[in-house]
């Protein structure tokens, strides 16, 4: 099952059925339709998958460390964080997708992660397989919720997002479980500045920072950055509930390569993503 799902997801195919053609005239391998289609339902073979992913993720990400791939090893103030950019994309609902109630059906979509650290991309959670509409950040939280339960806290999560994902009161709620997050600051959020945060403006890193600073919202307090692009003269405010001790500019850095990825992004999520619908 897992094999053929690899192949599936790098088989140039329009389709599930499709795919099993191929498979049949390349390797000589015959597998029924309904054999095939019924295994996806399995949630027996379903908790085999997620276990053989997280298994195989981990091996990866040991095997990139070992040989020196750290994308980030220029920038030890993070080192002890696992730092991922997420994202939610959608895709075209199988053909298959049983309709609704009003005989609709919806775009299937999921949220991806991408290791800042050791560039593996990896799909993070189910939001909607196209049989109704689903919010994406309740999923999200729902999924980050259950990690919590069987982290360790003392490993540090980073979650970089775009503006969908602020929630001042429940990220600041994470931090107990050591997951923080970095976002774009939404035009009309109602905030407080309380203080301004001293760093060094004349590190190479914080080129471009005009303000780091302490907001609150509600009672909770949040810090923001105001970076100004060199190259085109945009300002850009970025949120984070990350300690004050993490450079300004490192912070605009991480966003930053969450937009340079994005590209990235839709491309390989497209090609692999296909698979989890089929």
């Amino acid at each position: 099952m897992a094999r053929l799902g690899l192949l599936r997801c790098i088989s140039v195919v329009d389709s599930g059925r499709h795919f099993l053609q191929t498979n049949e005239q390349i390797y000589g391998q015959l597998l029924p339709h309904s054999t095939y289609f019924k295994s996806l339902k399995s949630h027996r073979r379903t908790s085999m998958l997620e276990a053989f992913e997280q298994q195989s993720y981990h091996l990866h990400a040991e095997t990139l460390l070992s040989q020196g791939i750290d994308y980030l090893k220029a920038f030890p103030e993070l080192d002890e964080y696992t730092i991922e950019a997420a994202d939610g994309h959608f895709i075209d609902h199988a053909c298959h997708t049983e309709k609704n109630s009003k005989g609709k059906v919806y775009a299937a979509e999921g949220i991806y992660a991408l290791n800042l650290r050791s560039g593996l991309l990896r799909f993070l959670c189910l939001v909607t397989n196209g049989t109704q509409r689903h919010q994406e950040i309740p999923v999200l939280r729902n999924h980050i919720g259950k990690q919590n339960k069987g982290n360790n806290s003392s490993q540090k999560h980073l979650y970089v997002y775009d503006k969908a994902v602020t929630d001042f009161v429940w990220w600041d709620r994470q931090k107990r479980h050591a997951n923080y997050m970095i976002s774009m600051l939404k035009e009309n959020s109602i905030a407080t500045l309380v203080e301004s945060i001293p760093f060094d403006s004349r590190h190479e890193i914080n080129t471009g920072v005009e303000a780091y600073s302490v907001y609150e919202n509600k009672s909770i307090k949040f810090n923001v950055v105001d970076y100004r692009d060199p190259e085109t003269g945009k300002l850009h405010r970025f949120v984070t509930t990350l300690p004050m001790t993490i450079n300004p500019g490192t912070i605009a850095m991480l966003y930053f390569k969450r937009w340079t990825i994005e590209k990235t992004f839709n491309n390989t999520k497209t090609r692999c993503s296909s698979f989890l619908t089929d």
